[in-house]
């Protein structure tokens, strides 16, 4: 296994099919990335006191931090990290515990945290605070510190969700060729 995917307490990493991590990023311990998930420059992603899950096709960019919260009497489950399909993870955004839906945009420099739970077809502008155990609905742009809900998602907005995805897919697909750009 590869420097920057390291197992803890016995538990390695898992990829599934065409992955990319960037080598400048770590993934520690019990982190499931699916098919076509890209990690970008500078992410860490901390699997060592509960688990996180990717789904296919999501993208975590430059300068995440994505880690997970431990079981205790107070929170007997903790809380994993869980990802949906078809996510874009803005750089520099920083998700702790918390479970994020299916064609979600997550903005630059966001913050959701634990118990924090992101339905599918949302979008999380850049800077915002998604607060613990707060639930953001589907098909709507969220925006603040903490966030509130703004307004409605457009049709495009919504078909513009996976559009950024598959965008994601294309250029880890070109990392992966090694071919210079």
């Amino acid at each position: 296994m590869s420097e920057f995917l390291r197992s803890y307490k016995g538990t390695r990493p898992k990829l599934g099919e065409r992955v990319m991590v960037d080598p400048t990023s770590v993934v520690i311990g019990d982190v499931d990335l699916a098919d076509d998930v890209s990690i970008w420059p500078l992410v860490a992603i901390r699997g060592d006191v509960n688990n996180v899950v990717i789904g296919c096709r999501s993208n975590i960019q430059d300068g995440s931090v994505l880690h997970v919260t431990h079981q205790s009497a107070h929170n007997p489950e903790g809380f994993p990290l869980i990802i949906g399909e078809d996510v874009t993870v803005g750089h520099k955004a920083m998700l702790h515990g918390c479970t994020v839906g299916n064609r979600v945009l997550v903005g630059m420099g966001s913050i959701v945290l634990d118990g924090a739970i992101i339905e599918d077809d949302v979008m999380i502008g850049a800077g915002s605070l998604v607060p613990p155990g707060k639930r953001l609905e589907s098909g709507y742009l969220y925006l603040g510190s903490p966030v509130k809900q703004v307004r409605e998602l457009t049709a495009a907005e919504i078909a513009g969700l996976t559009y950024s995805s598959n965008n994601y897919v294309k250029w880890k697909d070109e990392y992966l060729s090694g071919e210079d750009r």
